[in-house]
């Protein structure tokens, strides 16, 4: 084991994860990374509305074994905190709790905490409080965009151009990806899309068209 690049306590939550799974209609939810080009998290919250108290957390992890063990790490460390206190978790934290990480892989604990501070400002958004309270202009669309993978690169769809379009008025953004609508990606792509934005408290409609 001393040669191992993994600790033991990595290993242990890598094989026995903690709070795995889906909750069912939850207050807050995140998916960061793509299955299509790595590592992704999904997470899952549900919060006190009074105390804005985690009372139970969730996730998903496709990837390697820093990734699971991060996630769990992670799940564990948010449970019972509020809102706030949880968004104040740090990369380094989580990989300190599990005695550390291999350099090369430091970008999962990066991404467990990504998901985390996505799913409570997923939150934040449906109930209009926070930082979700922000009404939705074009500048908080592109900001949430830089959420969504572009699965042929790996980087969102902002770095890489594949928004052409974005238009906000009366609740309802309509936005145009630089895609044919029969591309294997255009799908994932718009759900990512519609993902993000549709919880926005003063969003009534997402509308994602495709280059003809």
């Amino acid at each position: 084991m001393a040669n191992a690049p993994y600790t033991e306590k990595v290993i242990e939550y890598f094989q026995n994860p903690k709070n795995v799974g889906e909750i069912e209609d939850p207050d807050g939810y995140a998916k960061e990374g793509s299955p299509a080009c790595g590592d992704m998290v999904e997470l899952f919250l549900k919060v006190d509305d009074d105390t804005h108290e985690i009372k139970d957390i969730k996730f998903k992890s496709y990837g390697c074994a820093s990734n699971i063990a991060t996630g769990s790490i992670i799940t564990e460390m948010a449970m019972g905190s509020t809102i706030e206190e949880a968004k104040d978790i740090s990369w380094q934290e989580a990989a300190d709790e599990l005695g550390g990480l291999p350099d090369l892989k430091t970008h999962c604990s990066v991404l467990a905490v990504d998901a985390l501070r996505e799913a409570i400002r997923n939150y934040e958004e449906r109930q209009g409080i926070g930082e979700g309270k922000k009404e939705t202009t074009v500048e908080v669309v592109k900001e949430r965009l830089k959420h969504v993978m572009n699965p042929m690169t790996g980087v969102d769809v902002i770095q890489t151009d594949l928004i052409h379009d974005i238009e906000v008025e009366d609740g309802k953004i309509s936005i145009k990806v630089d895609l044919e609508e029969d591309h294997q990606f255009a799908s994932a792509v718009k759900e990512d899309i519609k993902e993000k934005l549709e919880p926005r408290w003063d969003v009534e409609e997402v509308v994602v068209k495709f280059v003809e």
